[in-house]
């Protein structure tokens, strides 16, 4: 979120430093009544689905928002009151109405563009696919086939290719180089 006022008593929030555990921080700070916008990293949940039911084949999802081609993992917010398991193995079934049978954490990964932190676990699932609204269509790809990208979860996508023995591809992005 973009504060530019104070949410507590609407005073124009400022860059001022103070002292921290690590020593002094610069942060937005409510000169009225000492409120901080600490700002810190949202956690994301991702998943590398693994069909269990479709040879081991990898389901990645259009997400409806987005123009062009790209397909990616299955990814969401965690909500409070759930540990990130039970956060990923629920928008995997939000999302695909798959049946989640299995969590490993590949993961965790910096996402500073978006201000977040990502946890991305292998999901092994089950189940016909049926997706929300949230998403145009997915498709299945044998592991050596898919393309990772140079952002967030591409990392966790390649790490877990590199971990059953395939050497990731990583495709270019249009605009990012």
């Amino acid at each position: 979120m973009n504060y530019r006022f104070c949410p507590q008593c609407a005073t124009p929030l400022e860059w001022l430093p103070a002292m921290e555990d690590g020593g002094a921080k610069e942060r937005l700070r409510c000169t009225g009544c000492g409120w901080t916008h600490w700002n810190n990293p949202t956690p994301v949940l991702a998943a590398v689905i693994e069909c269990a039911d479709r040879d081991g084949q990898l389901l990645l999802a259009r997400n409806a928002a987005w123009k062009g081609n790209m397909f990616a993992l299955i990814t969401g917010f965690m909500e409070a009151g759930e540990s990130p398991q039970e956060g990923i193995a629920r928008e995997v079934a939000e999302e695909t109405a798959l049946q989640v049978d299995a969590l490993n954490l590949i993961g965790v990964y910096d996402f500073q563009r978006m201000n977040q932190v990502i946890i991305a676990y292998h999901a092994l699932a089950r189940g016909e696919v049926r997706l929300s609204l949230e998403l145009a269509e997915y498709r299945l790809f044998a592991p050596p086939q898919v393309r990772c990208w140079r952002a967030g979860t591409g990392y966790a996508l390649a790490d877990w290719l590199r971990s059953r023995g395939h050497e990731p591809q990583f495709m270019d992005l249009p605009g990012r180089g």
